[in-house]
């Protein structure tokens, strides 16, 4: 029996939405008998979108409480003034959507994109009690996020002023450039949350769990952080740090060239415990095979192309870094941190190390949450005991990987 549509809402049938959302995935792309999804003031309550295309579709007003929507495309999506209600959303492209004055109160955004996001208050268009749509009043709302789940989602850039998300949980997120003054966060969690450079001037974050977030550039002295929790949170680097910014590069660039030149010029570095990102991007490229960085700080530092082959970076904070075709080959990163990390196409497999005989790259017990890892080679690695939650290892090489005891939930590319 079909269910009836909320009071000032229509309800499509299954063969309706098909018809619309597949004329719809031919628009975007660009395919014959393609046109726009418009749907304002719909009632998709319940239903099951999962993984659908619904980039640049005008849906303000509509309903999708309780939908299941996990992977579904919403890229530009008109969605001001939409409930998401309790929504599963794990995964969902929702990047540059406009989404003020939208409810996704209880929703479930794991490991979604909201890159841009417009979550600000806004006027909101309600069909009329009476007489329904197209007739419409306006109200004002915030944007809602209270008691979300949003672990692992990306939300850089986004407009979040004035957000009501008391309760949510932002643990290990992407926040950089956030705006989310005058917002509402009390007792939200942001523990492991990359939140460089967000705005939170006259936001609430009064019993807010912070611990182990990256802070740098966060003005918290102009947000209410009463009885908040701070412990381990990562801050700017010190100047102590910053002074020997250039020195660290040139002992870095010292080993590329000891690499290339088989041990003939330069010297093997040692950066145990050092603070390298006020390097920035100086490293991008360098072949810095057997360098010994342990428990460095190499947060958000851009690695691309970079070769560490029999590295040593146990215990090493790469949270948010980019690894992307990185040579990792026979790298010790027992314990390290890698959540947020871009690790697409990057090579973890064995080191051949000449007469038939191999090392394994080792991340037994790293934190690898959230990360980004298409297409990477871990063949043969060790990743036990690892925490794997909300890592997206779609299309990744696995071949005789140990997962013994690794943590797996939300993981994607895992073959159970």
């Amino acid at each position: 029996m079909a269910r009836p549509a909320l009071p000032g809402r229509r309800r499509l049938t299954s063969g309706e939405l098909d018809l619309i959302l597949g004329a719809h995935a031919r628009f975007v792309a660009g395919e014959p008998g393609g046109k726009r999804c418009s749907l304002p003031f719909v009632d998709f309550s319940g239903l099951d979108l999962a993984g659908r295309e619904l980039s640049g579709a005008e849906l303000a007003g509509s309903v999708f409480d309780g939908a299941k929507l996990a992977g579904a495309r919403f890229t530009g999506a008109k969605l001001a003034g939409c409930d998401f209600r309790s929504a599963d959303l794990r995964g969902a492209n929702l990047a540059r959507a406009d989404l003020r004055g939208a409810c996704l109160q209880g929703a479930n955004l794991a490991n979604a994109n909201l890159t841009e996001v417009d979550l600000r208050p806004g006027k909101v268009a309600m069909p009329h009690p009476s007489r329904g749509f197209p007739a419409v009043i306006e109200e004002a709302r915030n944007g809602e996020l209270d008691q979300a789940t949003i672990t692992g989602a990306t939300l850089d850039r986004s407009r979040l002023d004035g957000l009501y998300a008391a309760g949510a949980d932002f643990s290990d997120c992407s926040l950089k450039g956030a705006m989310l003054t005058d917002a509402n966060l009390k007792d939200a969690l942001f523990a492991g949350a990359l939140m460089e450079n967000a705005k939170v001037e006259g936001a609430n974050l009064q019993g807010a769990d912070l611990q182990g977030a990256i802070i740098t550039g966060v003005k918290l002295s102009e947000a209410n952080t009463r009885g908040a929790k701070l412990e381990g949170a990562l801050d700017a680097p010190s100047r102590a740090g910053i002074s020997r910014a250039d020195k660290l590069a040139e002992m870095l660039k010292g080993h590329d060239q000891w690499v290339r030149s088989g041990g003939k010029q330069g010297a093997r570095a040692v950066v145990d415990g050092e603070d390298l990102r006020p390097l920035g991007d100086r490293l991008k490229g360098l072949r810095l095979t057997a360098l010994s960085a342990k428990r460095a700080c190499m947060v958000g530092l851009d690695l691309t192309e970079v070769q560490l082959q029999g590295a040593d970076l146990e215990a090493c904070d790469l949270r948010g870094a980019t690894l992307k075709d990185a040579d990792l080959r026979g790298a010790r990163m027992a314990g390290a941190d890698l959540s947020k990390a871009v690790l697409h196409n990057a090579l973890l497999a064995l080191l051949p190390l000449g007469g038939g005989r191999t090392t394994p790259t080792v991340l037994t017990g790293a934190r690898l949450r959230s990360a980004m890892a298409h297409g990477a080679d871990l063949s043969g690695a060790s990743l036990a005991d690892a925490d794997l939650k909300g890592c997206d290892l779609t299309g990744a090489k696995l071949v005789a990987v140990e997962l013994s005891s690794a943590q797996r939930r939300g993981a994607r590319g895992l073959v159970e």
